[in-house]
């Protein structure tokens, strides 16, 4: 089963790294926040992506193309023509397609885009720019039950400010730290998504979150998935020194590779 991952966009709320590439490739413990979300696939076994490439794509060209110089210790020696010896060397069990969506093209045309690239089979979509410790396996097992033609994980996001607790007299009685927001189920990414998905978007200027996941709701083939667990997206540098900030500490919660 493939992992599509939307990786196009231009990352304007996060604009103070995303002028000098794309949002996918800023990164958490200097690694390309893309890089995560993949690891975290390939933790339960899905190791196809198939990647939508936009704003700056060739930029995550390039990072592919060199990963496993990257990844791996080089000699190069250049008294015997510029031989490369790689030692010790280091690499995901990863097959990366890298598909040209185009730079104006809205999030549903990039899914469209990539239809020839899924083989007419079941495929995972998620969106370049938010990490969760979502289980992917259970999401799978979820939505082959239900028999729709798409799942949506569904968050709830924690409230941007922390909280205080008031008694009846409005006495302070503690401060509660970033509680979660209003209650609401929001679309947190980490779809499966049937093929036929596909004759539910028409073209480049489609959003996949408009029209084509309400047509589905209304024909009672989009299902939610709940995830109680940990989801941040980072639209802001705000959330990425968040993000960072969790790294830094080993307290990041979507690190579910390596666990036993």
């Amino acid at each position: 089963m493939k992992v599509v991952i939307l990786a196009g966009g231009f990352g304007t709320r996060i604009s103070e790294e995303s002028h000098l590439k794309p949002k996918p490739m800023i990164e958490i413990g200097e690694k390309p926040i893309l890089w995560h979300i993949m690891k975290i696939y390939s933790h339960f076994g899905f190791n196809d992506f198939v990647i939508c490439l936009g704003y700056k794509g060739f930029s995550i060209k390039e990072y592919f193309a060199h990963y496993f110089l990257h990844e791996s210790d080089v000699t190069f020696d250049f008294r015997n023509m510029n031989k490369q010896i790689i030692h010790n060397h280091s690499a995901e069990p990863w097959s990366v397609t890298l598909v040209n969506t185009g730079i104006e093209t809205m999030t549903g045309g990039r899914v469209k885009r990539i239809k020839d690239y899924v083989e007419n089979d079941t495929f995972l979509l998620t969106y370049g720019d938010g990490v969760a410790n979502v289980d992917v396996a259970s999401l799978v097992t979820y939505h082959k039950a239900h028999g729709k033609v798409a799942t949506v994980t569904t968050v709830q996001p924690s409230g941007r400010f922390g909280a205080i607790n008031l008694d009846k007299a409005n006495k302070v009685q503690g401060f509660h730290e970033k509680p979660k927001g209003d209650g609401s189920w929001i679309n947190g990414g980490f779809f499966v998504m049937e093929p036929s998905v596909f004759n539910y978007i028409d073209g480049d200027s489609t959003m996949l979150e408009r029209e084509p996941l309400e047509r589905l709701a209304n024909e009672g083939q989009l299902v939610a998935y709940k995830h109680d667990g940990f989801w941040q997206p980072m639209d802001t540098l705000r959330d990425k020194m968040q993000l960072e900030e969790l790294w830094k500490e080993n307290k990041a919660p979507w690190k579910v590779w390596g666990q036993q």
